[in-house]
């Protein structure tokens, strides 16, 4: 069975072929999809060097956004959404990831870091339902508005499942984590993108689709 991935990505130039490279060693993987998110560098220059398929949004949309625009290419009906940021990203880790969906042992899979950074598997801990990677069918994805959600996209899904009864795996993602926005934008600018992630996020709490 084949896989799509869709990576959305706004300014990631510095970390996008990172996540990329293990993805085109796994043979159930036959579509990348880059959403270049309106960036301001060069992530859709690096990505395309990678080889894969690149959609440029014109208007920054937001992450619920970039992901709907990405599965409007697909043409695979499993889907893995992978942050565009990730540190230490495996082979293993991406099987892992979509083997249950595939098997039809999991309607959704939800990777969790596990032994990567402190900063990170703290807050997976105590919040795993907003992690970005996921695995799951298509046909799902159809049933929610994708385009509204923004950064509450991962709340979205885990309430979608929840309301729908669908089955749901975690999966441990050993050694493995992303950059902190306060790394990326500097403390200050770090902690009010933070605010507005998580605002997001509080806005879609109870819908489910």
């Amino acid at each position: 069975m084949s896989v799509t991935v869709v990576i959305p990505a706004y300014n990631e130039a510095k970390y996008i072929c990172n996540v990329l490279k293990p993805l085109v060693n796994v043979k159930e993987i036959t579509q990348i999809i880059v959403v270049n998110d309106a960036s301001t560098d060069n992530t859709e220059e690096e990505a395309l060097n990678c080889g894969v398929k690149v959609v440029s949004l014109q208007d920054n949309l937001g992450k619920g956004g970039a992901l709907a625009k990405g599965l409007d290419y697909s043409v695979n009906e499993t889907i893995l959404f992978l942050d565009a940021d990730l540190i230490g990203l495996t082979e293993k880790h991406i099987n892992d990831l979509i083997r249950p969906v595939i098997n039809e042992n999991a309607d959704m899979t939800v990777g969790i870091f596990a032994n990567g950074r402190l900063a990170t598997d703290m807050a997976q801990v105590v919040s795993p339902y907003l992690s970005g990677q996921r695995c799951i069918k298509k046909m799902w994805l159809d049933q929610i508005n994708l385009s509204a959600t923004g950064f509450g996209v991962e709340t979205v899904l885990t309430n979608y499942a929840n309301q729908n009864n669908l089955c749901v795996v975690n999966v441990n993602l050993p050694n493995m984590s992303h950059v902190m926005k306060e790394e990326k934008l500097g403390l200050v600018r770090g902690f009010v993108f933070r605010l507005k992630m998580y605002w997001e996020i509080v806005k879609n709490v109870h819908i489910g689709g």
